[in-house]
């Protein structure tokens, strides 16, 4: 009985991780390149302060770095907030503007704006409807999945970066909005 356990034991582990994998990738679908950015109003924070944001309005000024992220103040999520925070110069130089976007209620990402974000750039709830209408609500689990999209001002999607890792998404993005410039 162990050595059947022994050689099944490999096989069922890479069923898992083939399982596992499938999960991963039918529950990180995003909008494509090229597609429409959907319209969207909601509440945000900036420095502390409550605003209305609507995507239409930031448009109006240049290109939009929109990220979606789980959740304020997870590891993760504070060292990607502090990443675009510190990049915040050079997205603004390129003539880009930035909004984190994540399910917390709006006493969250007060608090958040200021102390991660460090009141460089704004953070908006995402509502059910916002995350379905960028394809980006977690397999049921009321969380937001990590996606970057860069927004053209036309509306159009120029870039799209969808990555669990944090890492990678300040770089990815301020890349395709340098090269919207160009």
């Amino acid at each position: 009985m162990t050595s059947t356990r022994t050689r099944f034991t490999p096989f069922a582990a890479l069923a898992l991780i083939g399982l596992a994998a499938m999960t991963v990738t039918s529950a990180s679908a995003e909008l494509p390149k090229g597609a429409k950015a959907p319209a969207f109003a909601t509440r945000a924070a900036l420095a502390g302060s409550e605003f209305g944001f609507t995507l239409s309005a930031a448009l109006a000024k240049g290109p939009v770095v929109l990220y979606f992220y789980p959740k304020a103040f997870t590891s993760g999520c504070t060292l990607e907030a502090n990443a675009f925070a510190a990049a915040m110069p050079q997205f603004k130089a390129a003539g880009a503007s930035v909004i984190g976007m994540s399910n917390d209620d709006i006493e969250t990402l007060k608090r958040f704006s200021r102390e991660e974000c460090r009141d460089a750039f704004p953070v908006g709830v995402a509502s059910a409807k916002i995350m379905a209408a960028y394809d980006v609500a977690g397999s049921g689990s009321g969380y937001a999945s990590r996606t970057s999209y860069v927004i053209a001002r036309d509306g159009s999607i120029v870039a799209v970066h969808s990555a669990a890792d944090y890492r990678g998404h300040v770089e990815k993005t301020l890349a395709a909005v340098r090269a919207l410039k160009k």
